[in-house]
């Protein structure tokens, strides 16, 4: 995630020229283009589309099994991306696999994405959890512009994902209509929320944004409302707790999605 990187570090006054040499989209490295077309590149590295390559995806399997359905063994992603190789790291593991997030530069960035599966109600979803701001006072910053980047870097993340772990998507093909949840955690409460990308196999597609927002009606074919665990142990509901120890007290403001985040916590 060059951007957030460079988003962090570059003075306000600095001119283009200097700022297309810094920045760099979130997870893919292009080549610099000539110097005659330097103005025009942060419009089309920030705005143009998000490529995912697999052959600069590196995965890890770490005490899973590649096949072994999430309903019934925690599964956990972990992926972070490196500036030095344009690479990315996927860590498929039962908790999130901190040794990819330790570092001084790991934690100046929080460029990292980590996900974990959940069966509620009987019914899958893919909870995925982005940090915007907070920590110190460059995220806070840069705040609207690290949620959009998110939103547009997105469908590679789920893409990374999907392909990683694809012989669990072959195994099990229900699993690409399991919804998919996606968490922003900010200390600013315009960028503190969830939203819901729909489906895996569309949310991977998406140009940008989620597939609802909270003026929208709801598809009638889809329930969009956040999954709710049962209140007493049962057997249609696993794993009992979350595998990932972020904080997901986000602000109440009527809307039922955040409502029901709320209440998992």
């Amino acid at each position: 995630m060059g951007i957030l990187t460079a988003a962090l570090v570059i003075p306000s006054k600095l001119k283009p020229s200097s700022l297309t040499q810094q920045q760099s989209s979130l997870f893919l490295h292009r080549r610099r283009r000539p110097k005659k077309n330097l103005s025009i590149v942060p419009v089309a590295r920030l705005f143009g589309p998000a490529i995912f390559e697999a052959s600069k995806l590196k995965v890890l399997f770490l005490g899973v099994d590649e096949e072994k359905h999430p309903g019934k063994i925690p599964r956990t992603y972990t992926l972070t991306h490196s500036d030095v190789t344009s690479k990315l790291t996927l860590a498929i593991s039962q908790t999130i696999n901190n040794s990819q997030l330790q570092g001084w530069y790991n934690k100046l960035q929080r460029d990292e994405v980590v996900a974990e599966w959940k069966k509620v109600k009987g019914k899958m979803s893919l909870h995925v959890h982005c940090h915007i701001s907070g920590g110190h006072f460059l995220l806070d910053l840069f705040a609207r512009l690290r949620y959009f980047i998110f939103c547009k870097e997105l469908p590679v993340v789920l893409k990374a994902f999907a392909y990683g772990d694809g012989n669990l998507l072959n195994n099990h093909p229900e699993l690409q209509e399991a919804s998919v949840w996606v968490y922003f955690h900010s200390k600013i409460p315009e960028f503190n929320k969830v939203e819901c990308w729909g489906p895996l196999k569309e949310a991977t597609s998406h140009s940008s944004g989620a597939i609802v927002d909270e003026d929208k009606q709801a598809t009638p074919s889809v329930n969009w409302d956040m999954p709710l665990p049962c209140q007493e142990a049962c057997a249609c509901c696993f794993p009992p707790m979350s595998s990932i120890p972020w904080s997901q007290d986000l602000p109440s403001d009527g809307d039922e999605t955040h409502q029901g985040l709320q209440q998992q916590t």
